[in-house]
């Protein structure tokens, strides 16, 4: 095999997520009160189109935690023992499937800053002239636009014909996926499939398909045109290294999920269990989770989740034989990221859980499974846990965008994630100092702005969709 697997905690955290959500679909399409709320969901424009914009960031974060270590070349040098050139010998570098489908953007690095679409670095360099003495000018890029023999006149209307030409892709895509979708549908609907497409189109049907098309037809589009050009244009330009800052902001979507998913995991079995037990038991039970919460809250929480990552740092720098590459250490801090997040983010949901406990505990049915003689962990499963799972979606759904910005602050002041992993705070960071430059270098601050905003806006998109359709005040 020309490659060896290799499974990083987050990534067995994250394909765990992925399990429990596939699950939980065929859970809500055998319980119908559950399934009339997810297709009030579906009704909503925004909710869909919301829905396909995070469809489309967790298939690239997919991509990136299928993690390998690629096969090197058979070891022929006399100096070689027997039984090395027999055995396979893999990399130190761990990459991912999306490393390998990026792989132009990521092997096509310049020597530094280059602005989108350039074909010139960004700042002046002393260069040789041919016949001989120096002159100080802009270098031609090693691989941006190296294929125009004359960038000035052939540039324009080479990137027109390539957009040209990727949006023509993207119709083709579009298209081949309506069909699928459109008689997907079709079938059992006792409709026609021509009145069934039609009915797509028209935003007729009960689920709001069309946003979901037309949404679908910009992200195809926006592909497709990156998909063209990307190999031959530094598209969102390089960063002082040189590396392409498209690449960079792809590489940053996983890092974004990971915050946003495995911290709900580690927060929401603190804050269900504590917030219900609060509320039902009451007494000191009550008291202890209170003062435990208020405690919390009382300390400045970048203050703690600042000593808690530094103190994982030091573990992780004093016994550095537990990793054997650095993907793997700098996944321990990511993942200790995620666990330290949660601890601390876990009062807020709790609070609401207990609220609304004291208020479920004194209605009738509860009251009555209590006379009857019910214990107490049968009432919490059966009458208190699901009359509360409203709030939970709702709390899970709405903190994901709150704890991908937490993310890019944290790692801004420097107590995110591990240097070496690529973030949209490690970008921003980055960026601080380019801003300070002379001329300035903004592409890489748009860049991670732009990718984060448009993940924090469909995600709060979506969660005020999911809080109107599962709140039962509404």
């Amino acid at each position: 095999m020309g490659f060896q697997p290799v499974l990083l905690w987050t990534d067995l955290l994250l394909f765990a997520l992925l399990a429990t959500a596939l699950a939980a679909v065929f859970y809500v399409r055998a319980n119908e009160p559950l399934r009339e709320a997810w297709r009030k969901v579906g009704r909503r424009p925004t909710g869909m189109a919301a829905a396909t914009i995070l469809l489309a960031f967790v298939a690239v974060g997919v991509l990136d935690s299928l993690h390998y270590r690629p096969l090197l070349p058979p070891v022929e040098a006399p100096s070689a023992s027997v039984t090395d050139q027999g055995q396979p010998r893999y990399s130190t570098e761990v990459v991912s499937v999306l490393d390998a489908v990026l792989e132009p953007l990521r092997l096509q690095t310049e020597k530094t800053y280059s602005a989108p679409f350039a074909w010139q670095l960004y700042q002046r360099e002393t260069m040789e002239l041919p016949e001989g003495g120096q002159v100080r000018g802009y270098p031609r890029l090693l691989h941006g636009a190296s294929h125009l023999g004359d960038p000035v006149a052939e540039k324009g209307a080479d990137v027109a014909r390539r957009a040209l030409t990727g949006v023509g892709q993207a119709m083709l895509a579009w298209l081949a996926t309506f069909v699928v979708l459109a008689t997907l549908v079709w079938r059992g609907s006792g409709l026609g499939w021509g009145e069934v497409a039609a009915a797509m189109l028209a935003g007729r049907t009960v689920l709001a398909w069309r946003a979901a098309l037309v949404t679908l037809g910009i992200i195809f589009v926006i592909v497709a045109i990156c998909i063209e050009l990307a190999p031959l244009y530094h598209v969102l330009g390089t960063n002082k290294v040189g590396q392409d800052v498209l690449y960079l902001a792809l590489k940053s979507v996983r890092t974004a999920l990971v915050i946003g998913t495995i911290t709900t995991l580690v927060m929401m079995p603190f804050a269900i269990a504590l917030g219900i037990a609060a509320g039902y038991l009451g007494g000191w039970v009550d008291d202890a989770v209170q003062y435990l919460y208020t405690v919390l809250n009382a300390i400045p929480g970048v203050l703690l989740i600042a000593a808690a990552v530094l103190m994982m740092q030091v573990v992780i720098d004093t016994h550095p034989q537990w990793f054997d590459t650095a993907a793997e250490r700098s996944d321990a801090r990511l993942l200790a990221l995620c666990f330290i997040l949660g601890i601390t983010s876990w009062t807020g949901l709790a609070r609401l859980l207990r609220g609304e406990t004291l208020k479920l505990r004194e209605l009738e049915y509860v009251q009555a499974a209590r006379a009857f003689g019910v214990k107490t962990p049968a009432i919490l499963r059966r009458h208190i846990l699901p009359n509360v799972m409203h709030i939970v979606m709702i709390a899970l759904v709405m903190d994901f965008s709150g704890l991908v910005l937490a993310e890019a602050v944290l790692s801004y002041v420097g107590i995110g994630v591990d240097p070496t992993t690529i973030s949209f705070g490690t970008m921003i960071n980055m960026a601080r100092a380019e801003l300070a430059r002379e001329p300035m270098v903004w592409w890489s601050l748009a860049a991670a702005f732009a990718f984060m905003f448009v993940l924090v806006l469909a995600a709060n998109l979506f969660a005020d969709v999911v809080r109107d359709a599962f709140d039962p005040r509404r």
